[in-house]
């Protein structure tokens, strides 16, 4: 039966990774007619206006030999028999992509280094190679991709954010005598940093890569996966980086600090934030990490290998991506938290399927966009002093409450910076932890270190540790009191100026 479950477990990667190559070929597709759609218009205005200038000329130039009479109708109406064959059309079938087209889609594949896409693409048009544009970059994509070198596995730095914070007023008033505002200013980046390390690190030749870009898998006769390095090719003076995201659950302590309250799906079908004003109302748009790295690599597609994005850890005690879909908002236990409670009460037509049902849309919109999802377990617990027992009950409720929601993950990012094992040992037998999680599917391990990167891959699981790039690290940096960050990025020249003093860890 293991061998059975590892075989279609292995099927079913490959699967989502065919499918995201596909959604990746699907959204280049659409930025292309769209842009593509855009020239047509404006092309389309231009000739209208010069036809109907050149119209309006010969009418000035008839009236001008001849008596002005009531017009003719049969002149201004379309002919009774032409309206009727032309309400009896049959629609036409869509043309097939332009190699104009095929081209633009190819170059955007191709922006984002997947030369074999590229070329893969143009060599699906039928008769390319009578068409001159698309050979030559072919021979273009091969040669950008013979230039390509391999990135050392072994010092790919992975950071990551919490929530991004909207309103510092809000989120780091009161230091004095509110933890939480005090919680808020250390573990927390604001929007505007967010943005300037995005900027800063693909100015100083960052490229972001999926986790699961650093591990290569193979499946032996018996169904047993293995793990060996994985093969990144990048031009030279290029670096690659692995992000991640925690806590994207909006939990109810953030209510009223100046955070986004949930993720939703636009009209475009794009991963959104709704955001809470002063006076009550609610906007939609980039308040957080997931719409504005979107949005940045729409931009800069070089930005992204392969179309990676990040790999989102989620909790479920508060439910998950701002929707309370936790079986305990329905069962209402006698242990229930006061923020639930609270919730509860201001929300009495609550439903959990219906909020399961809408987390479970944004999550599909999200993973087609190129995220992917993490266990970060399910009460934000201590993994290193837990005990089996407690483990145990974390991973279920994870499972029954969060996976349905995201889809199954062998991803664990563990909360607190704990970890199963130090560096360098790794796991080895008899780590019991580790043994469980292991036959609950978990294959990569992240835990956070200040360390400029650690990576290690066994033949039986990828660990990965992460730097966080907090209002804590990057305040310390940027008054020289740490050096953790200048790798990536000059931290006095991307700290908030509404950003107060960080209180030091106690």
């Amino acid at each position: 039966m293991d061998r059975e479950k590892k075989g279609m477990e292995k099927q079913r990667e490959e699967m989502r990774r065919r499918a995201s190559r596909e959604r990746q070929k699907r959204y280049f597709r659409k930025r292309v007619i769209t842009t593509l759609g855009l020239l047509l218009v404006i092309t389309g205005v231009g000739v209208t206006a010069a036809v109907v200038a050149s119209n309006k000329k010969k009418q000035k130039e008839q009236k001008k030999g001849t008596v002005e009479t009531i017009a003719d109708p049969a002149v201004n109406e379309v002919p009774e028999q032409q309206e009727q064959h032309t309400q009896k059309e049959e629609p036409k079938e869509p043309e097939a992509a332009s190699w104009e087209t095929v081209l633009a889609e190819a170059n955007l594949l191709a922006a984002g280094y997947d030369y074999d896409g590229a070329m893969e693409t143009i060599k699906g048009y039928a008769g390319y190679e009578s068409v001159g544009e698309l050979t030559a970059a072919i021979s273009d994509y091969e040669t950008r991709k013979a230039e390509c070198v391999p990135v050392d596995i072994s010092t790919i730095p992975h950071v990551f954010y919490h929530t991004l914070v909207v309103d510092p007023s809000k989120a780091f008033a009161n230091q004095d005598t509110d933890p939480q505002a005090v919680g808020n200013n250390q573990w927390m980046t604001t929007i505007d940093e967010f943005n300037k390390i995005t900027q800063t690190m693909y100015d100083e030749g960052y490229v972001l890569v999926d986790l699961k870009d650093i591990a290569e898998e193979t499946v032996d006769e018996n169904g047993v996966t293995h793990y060996q390095e994985g093969t990144i090719m990048l031009p030279p003076g290029k670096k690659a980086f692995v992000l991640s995201l925690d806590d994207l659950s909006y939990y109810h302590s953030y209510d009223g600090y100046g955070y986004a309250s949930k993720m939703v799906v636009d009209e475009n079908g794009k991963p959104k934030c709704e955001y809470i004003q002063d006076d009550g109302t609610t906007v939609v748009g980039d308040y957080d990490a997931v719409p504005l790295l979107d949005k940045f690599i729409e931009e800069h597609p070089d930005a992204s290998y392969h179309g990676a994005k990040g790999t989102i850890a989620l909790t479920g005690y508060n439910g998950v991506l701002g929707y309370r879909t936790d079986i305990s908002y329905q069962t209402v236990p006698e242990d229930i938290n006061a923020d639930k409670k609270k919730w509860l009460e201001e929300h009495p037509d609550f439903d959990l399927e219906t909020e399961r049902a809408q987390a479970k849309e944004v999550a599909e919109a999200m993973k087609a966009n190129g995220w992917k999802f993490a266990s970060h377990t399910w009460g934000h617990m201590k993994v290193g002093e837990a005990s089996m027992e407690r483990l145990q009950a974390d991973t279920a409720k994870w499972k029954e409450n969060v996976e349905p929601i995201v889809g199954e993950t062998d991803v664990i990012i563990f909360a607190h910076g704990q970890d199963l094992a130090g560096w360098p040992e790794g796991y080895v037998a008899g780590n019991e932890k580790f043994e469980y999680l292991k036959s609950n599917g978990f294959n990569y391990y992240c835990n956070v270190d200040s360390a400029q990167y650690n990576v290690q891959i066994r033949d039986n699981y990828v660990r990965m540790s992460r730097r966080n790039l907090d209002g804590y690290r990057i305040y310390y940096n940027s008054i020289g009191e740490e050096d953790t960050l200048s790798d990536l990025f000059n931290a006095s020249e991307i700290i908030d100026p509404l950003r107060p003093p960080v209180p030091r860890l106690h």
